[in-house]
This record gives C-alpha cells, structure tokens and sequence, in this order.
C-alpha cells in the first residue's frame, strides 16, 4: 500500500478516535469508548506502516496537522463549537504546510 495512502488512512482512523472520543462523555458510554480504543489501535497502527517510507519528522507532522484541520471541522459542523479568525487563520496556515511538505519536499517520499 503506498505511504501516501497509510498516511490518509491514519488520519481517518485518528480523526474518528477523536470525534468518538467527544461522544464518549470522559468514557462514560460504552460504543464510543470502544470506537476510540479501535480507532486510535488502527491510527497508530497505520502510522506504523507509513513510517516504513517516510521519516519520522515529516509523517507526523503531514498526521497530526492534518488531524488538527479535520477535527476542528468537525468540533465545528458536529458539535457546534466555534472558530475565531485566529484559529481559522492558523488552520490555512497548516493546510499550506502540509501542501509545501506533499507539493515541494523531497522528505515527504513523493
């Protein structure tokens, strides 16, 4: 599986972990409790994979900037929770990181 794709595929799985982790109520409800158990075994597992061809540095950076983008939309659309413009305004600042590393880096494996 290509490293571009285990990486996606963590994300997923760290970004469900999280969400499930809100819905989890500090673990107090059993099927998101679990969901985030699972999720988080399947992020870092994916992460694992990844790692096998990119280095260490760049995979986490590409994992957890991405993660911070998509759970703050979703704590947004899902969960109702705001965004002022500094948040917002340092959001399109990782997204852009996260295209110079994929677009312009030979670190990132492409």
């Amino acid at each position: 599986m290509p490293a571009w794709l285990t990486l996606i595929l963590a994300v997923a799985a760290e970004t469900i972990g999280t969400t499930a982790l809100q819905a989890s109520q500090q673990f107090s409800r059993l099927v998101p409790s679990l969901i985030v158990i699972a999720a988080y075994a399947a992020a870092f597992w994916l992460l694992s994979l990844t790692l096998r061809h990119m280095p260490v540095g760049v995979v986490y950076a590409l994992w957890s900037g991405m993660g911070i983008v998509f759970i703050a939309l979703i704590g947004y659309l899902v969960f109702g929770q705001k965004l002022d413009l500094p948040a917002i305004l340092g959001m399109i600042l990782i997204g852009a990181g996260i295209l110079l590393i994929q677009l312009v880096s030979k670190a990132s494996g492409h």
